[in-house]
């Protein structure tokens, strides 16, 4: 198995990310996608301890849209940021997460807007696949995605939490869409939906550690260890055997975030 997309330089795993780590290889795990904001001076420092932690480990580079607000006045700094890293980090396999965010707000939804489109250029120049952050938003995303992308934009829209018709638009757009802990959530009837019509060749699983630890853990600090409770709920969903998802996802991670 493997956890597409998981916050291990977050502050929440500063005091035992090595232990989280060793977990998640006891659990049969073959690699992790470490999610870094380029614009987060801590996580940065974080992520240079996290990632000689283990050869699975890979990561990405971007501005998540709750911190775009201070690229008010030039949106292209948080895209420049980005790149900063992605020349300098040869672990980089990704531009994210990047996105919109209409639901908290954090930022003016036209710099979201600005931001996210610089970030949609460089992942297309640079010849990287876009982690996609949508909530509330999705119009607008998609709109992004199409006129900034250019028909080049590839990626995955990361712990999806819409319903079955935004997973058609991300598909039609070439797009991955990864499910997480959010499916095993009683009121999440709608991304369940979602999951039963996604191909098995572009469905990827996440934790999106430390948030959204799947039943029965809800509640508590997630870890990528726990990736396999999301598998397991998508093969219910599905009606198909576990490996299969397992192995599908494997697969789709390596195809999209190339060893």
């Amino acid at each position: 198995m493997v956890d597409s997309h998981a916050h291990l330089a977050d502050e929440a795993f500063s005091a035992d990310v090595e232990a989280v780590v060793q977990r998640a290889r006891a659990a049969s795990l073959t690699g992790i996608l470490c999610v870094v904001d380029a614009s987060d001076p801590g996580e940065l420092i974080r992520a240079h301890g996290v990632l000689p932690l283990w050869e699975g480990l890979r990561t990405t580079s971007g501005v998540h849209p709750h911190r775009a607000a201070p690229f008010a006045a030039r949106p292209a700094e948080a895209a420049e940021l980005a790149d900063a890293r992605i020349q300098a980090e040869p672990l980089v396999r990704a531009v994210g997460e990047v996105g919109l965010d209409y639901h908290y707000d954090f930022a003016p939804r036209d710099v979201q807007r600005a931001v996210f489109g610089e970030q949609v250029r460089l992942a297309c120049d640079r010849g990287l696949p876009l982690v996609i952050h949508t909530r509330d938003a999705d119009d607008d995303t998609i709109e992004v995605l199409t006129r900034e992308g250019k028909g080049k934009a590839r990626g995955v829209f990361h712990c999806f939490s819409g319903d079955a018709r935004l997973a058609r638009r991300a598909l039609d757009l070439g797009f991955y869409v990864s499910f997480s802990g959010i499916v095993t959530f009683p009121k999440a009837g709608p991304v369940r939906d979602a999951a039963a019509i996604v191909p098995l060749d572009r469905l990827l699983v996440e934790t999106d550690a430390p948030y959204l630890a799947p039943v029965p853990h809800r509640g508590t600090r997630n870890e990528p260890g726990r990736v396999g409770g999301v598998v397991r709920a998508l093969a219910g969903i599905r009606g198909i055997d576990v490996q299969a998802v397992a192995s599908a996802s494997v697969a789709n991670y390596c195809t999209l975030f190339a060893p």
